[in-house]
């Protein structure tokens, strides 16, 4: 019997499985007979046509072909991935990669470095935020042929090897060679984390990735060192992970025995996954922020905290994710990821959003959302009686559909308008960005050695507003620099962040936008009393 690898992860919405060395064999409840049949009749298929077809196939490629139709047809999270691809598919939940260790940007078909991993490889051997790589391995690094996945390709590879890059400083004649010894590059799934005020802490996570468990301690520990006695935990856009992750996660706010999620389908008895031990924060107020990015492990964290009335949720409907995915190892080493069953919130609430329609349909929900008006208004949302339940101190949640907050927050349609898109898609931002501190960097930080100063000191002065609107005037087709009137002090305070953030870190973007966050100020104004929490029936 061949045996297959497999583990339970959740991984972008997909939760699967992997267990070393697991036995696979066919449920007691299916009949071999029927089972055989259908196999040898898509196996004599394939037969005839790679022998009796009028032309040469590829039949590698048409038996790919052929198990993504069938996986598209059954629901929109069982998927298909080729060898080559596993391992990549696999890194943002690893938690690491093997490389030269910097984070980069695509600048005018040039490699440009937004900054060293702290104690990488190329962080060790000098290599600086600004500067450009002009070579790889005495190729050239510039031009059209230069894509994310040409820079991947080139840069990547086993710990040990090493890499020669030349690189354009500016300021120092000639180019600059360094020779890199790649080393293992881990993948932060803590986006920020930092006091709010002397009471309330904030974290961001943006997946559940394999160190993410430790990540989150880390942080809570130094949040609480600082004095934080409320936490407001930021799951927005976070799509999913580890549902071993999820599970720590959960079971720092929650207290043993509870039940956190259970999961079941036609093959899969059910399986019950519950808080195990005294955690880290199971006392104090906890604030848990989503929207309609948050899915799948984010929904199962926020579901248990929300059905056992441990957090208050805010902000809009979350994605509606429940599918539960495993992975089957293929002889060619490529990978299927099969649904097999659904998981549920400890009240019982499925909250996996319908898929009836087809994948297309499916992924349409988003434009759907923001047509009805969902997004901007909380009564446009309708929930069935039949989908009601209660949570345990009987206040009324609903499934089918993902997971709606206890206080709603709209999107902000008037900041986020088409003009602001139309910014972020041709580049705008970034390119101001890029352009001043290749002018100004060692000035700024000269000034402005730590972020604190950064944050206090520095703002977007007329002068410097004037470089960005020279930008957005050369890259956007009839612009009128009066239209960023209505929305100048947020567009301000992001060009202020976006340089903070390649400056210092990405905890100091987050730091500097949080002052027009509506869902983090929502928190707070949550956070000075206690009616609310009274209101809602919330333990602290």
């Amino acid at each position: 019997m061949k045996r297959f690898a497999f583990g339970i992860l959740f991984l972008g919405g997909l939760l699967f499985a992997q267990n070393t060395e697991a036995q696979y064999s066919p449920p007691e409840n299916v009949k071999p007979i029927v089972a055989n049949r259908t196999i040898n009749k898509f196996a004599t298929l394939l037969y005839l046509i790679n022998n009796f077809y009028v032309d040469t196939l590829n039949m590698p490629k048409l038996v790919d072909k052929a198990i993504v139709a069938t996986l598209r047809d059954l629901d929109p999270h069982s998927a298909y991935i080729p060898k080559k691809d596993v391992e990549r598919a696999n890194e943002p939940l690893v938690g690491s990669f093997e490389g030269v260790g910097i984070t980069f940007q695509l600048y005018n078909d040039t490699i440009l470095v937004i900054a060293p991993v702290p104690g990488g490889p190329s962080d060790k051997v000098g290599i600086m935020a600004g500067d450009k790589i002009i070579k790889v391995d005495g190729k050239d690094a510039f031009g059209e042929k230069i894509t994310n996945k040409w820079v991947m390709d080139h840069l990547r590879g086993k710990k040990g090897t090493k890499v020669t890059v030349d690189i354009f400083r500016k300021g120092v004649k000639g180019l600059i060679d360094f020779t890199i010894i790649r080393d293992k590059i881990p993948l932060n799934s803590i986006d920020a984390s930092f006091m709010l005020n002397k009471n309330t802490g904030y974290i961001k996570l943006n997946r559940f990735a394999r160190n993410s468990k430790k990540e989150f301690n880390k942080a809570l520990d130094s949040l609480k060192n600082r004095g934080m006695k409320n936490l407001i935990f930021d799951l927005r856009g976070n799509s999913g992970g580890y549902l071993g992750t999820a599970m720590a996660i959960s079971n720092e706010f929650l207290t043993e025995g509870k039940l956190i999620v259970y999961t079941k389908g036609i093959h899969s008895p059910r399986q019950e996954l519950d808080a195990t031990a005294e955690g880290g924060f199971e006392h104090g107020k906890l604030i848990i922020l989503i929207n309609e990015g948050s899915a799948s492990a984010s929904e199962i964290v926020t579901g248990a905290m929300q059905d056992w009335d441990r957090a208050i949720v805010i902000g809009r409907r979350s994605f509606g994710k429940g599918l539960v995915q495993r992975p089957f190892r293929l002889p060619d080493q490529s990978q299927v990821r099969l649904t097999i069953a659904r998981y549920y919130t400890p009240s019982g609430r499925c909250i996996q959003k319908p898929y009836n329609k087809g994948v297309e349909d499916y992924y349409k929900d988003f434009a759907k959302r923001m047509k009805h008006g969902e997004l901007e208004h909380a009564d446009s949302i309708h929930f069935p009686d039949s989908l009601k339940y209660k949570t345990s101190h009987g206040r009324t949640v609903y499934g089918g559909g993902g997971i709606m907050p206890d206080i709603f927050v709209p999107w902000d349609s008037a900041r986020y308008n088409e003009l602001y898109s139309r910014l972020i898609r041709k580049g705008v931002f970034n390119q101001f960005v890029n352009d001043y501190l290749n002018e100004n960097r060692k000035k700024l930080l000269e000034k402005y050695p730590k972020f604190k100063q950064f944050k206090n000191g520095f703002s977007i002065n007329d002068k410097t507003f004037a470089f960005f609107v020279g930008k957005a005037e050369k890259k956007l087709k009839n612009f009128k620099p009066e239209e960023l009137n209505p929305n100048l002090v947020f567009i301000k305070l992001q060009l202020k962040a976006l340089l903070a953030r390649n400056l210092y870190n990405e905890n100091a973007y987050f730091e500097t936008t949080v002052v027009m966050d509506h869902e983090i100020n929502k928190a707070l104004e949550v956070l000075k009393g206690d009616s609310y929490f009274k209101r809602l029936k919330i333990d602290e």
